[in-house]
């Protein structure tokens, strides 16, 4: 199972920002789409990860002026990235390791797609689910 085999299912729309959108024009985008995290990207790169979490600490440090500020400023920089043969249980491992919700997926260095944490447990648990049906047949004989 590999990353690859979650964007397959989930598609590889991405939804981010370039450097220099303001945090409040992220803030709607991440609204409109009810996503949690954002890809910051400079020239199709993924530069850092803008999260829900980054503008909260960000507001409760320095006030509603962050707002107005880019989101390069307030981001998680550098973005950590997997590329799209990487295994999903060592991109488990990688975000549980860091602490981390949302990996943008690339192909060199361009971002072609983002998974999040729960898109990959929701895809491990359907494969333990289908071994275990699976097995159920195998032991019942059918």
């Amino acid at each position: 199972m590999t990353i690859s085999a979650i964007l397959g299912r989930k598609g590889d729309q991405v939804v981010s920002v370039e450097c220099g959108t303001t945090v409040r024009e992220a803030v709607a985008k991440l609204t409109a789409h009810r996503i949690g995290a954002l890809p910051v990207t400079r020239d199709g790169k993924a530069v850092g990860i803008l999260s829900e979490r980054d503008i909260i600490y960000c507001l409760d440090s320095e006030g509603a002026s962050i707002l107005d500020r880019p989101v390069d400023k307030v981001m998680t920089a550098p973005a950590i990235s997997v590329e799209t043969d990487v295994p999903v249980l060592s991109a488990l491992s990688q975000m549980s390791a860091r602490r981390i919700r949302h990996l943008p997926v690339v192909e060199g260095e361009r971002l072609i797609g983002i998974v999040s944490i729960g898109d990959l447990v929701a895809y491990r648990i359907a494969r333990i689910e289908e071994e275990a049906e699976a097995m159920r047949g195998y032991i019942q004989g059918t």
